[in-house]
């Protein structure tokens, strides 16, 4: 199995909605009903979707964070959220915890991130949290195997 991540062609594989409309459309409507503060969200979807490489999800979320009032510094940092002045305790947390689970097979979620998770959020949050994150993982595994094209990227095409 090759691990290259050279693409010869940023052509899109396949139009996964096209072929699996009410599946994709559930998806959605999961995402409809996670309850989490809109910043929060959009931090997570970017840093699972650093995580994974997955440029569709960076280029739209991207542009969802900025619609929520996220500055350009904050998501400059991301990347070095643990090491980051601009992120709070509960943020770092979250943000440590989407880390864990976007690389569950590696992590196995420690202990201490989501004991530092819990101390930070509410059961509630908590389970909208790593629904989230289990969402977006979805969501970067399809766009990332289907070589989906960012819009902004579309738009200068």
């Amino acid at each position: 199995m090759s691990t290259t991540t050279n693409h010869p062609t940023h052509e899109p594989r396949l139009d996964a909605f096209a072929h699996a409309k009410p599946a994709y459309a559930a998806m959605a409507r999961v995402e409809e009903r996670i309850d989490l503060n809109p910043v929060l969200r959009e931090l997570i979807k970017l840093r699972a979707s650093q995580i994974n490489g997955c440029a569709f999800c960076l280029d739209m979320h991207w542009t969802d964070a900025k619609a929520a009032g996220e500055s350009d510094v904050r998501l400059a940092q991301l990347a070095a959220h643990a090491e980051s002045p601009y992120f709070d305790a509960k943020e770092r947390a979250v943000l440590a915890l989407t880390d864990a689970v976007t690389l569950v097979a590696e992590t196995h979620v420690p202990d201490d991130v989501w004991a530092a998770a819990a101390a930070q959020l509410d059961d509630v949050e908590l389970a909208n949290v790593l629904l989230q994150i289990g969402m977006i993982n979805a969501w970067n595994r399809l766009a990332v195997s289907t070589r989906m094209v960012p819009a902004s990227w579309s738009a200068q095409a």
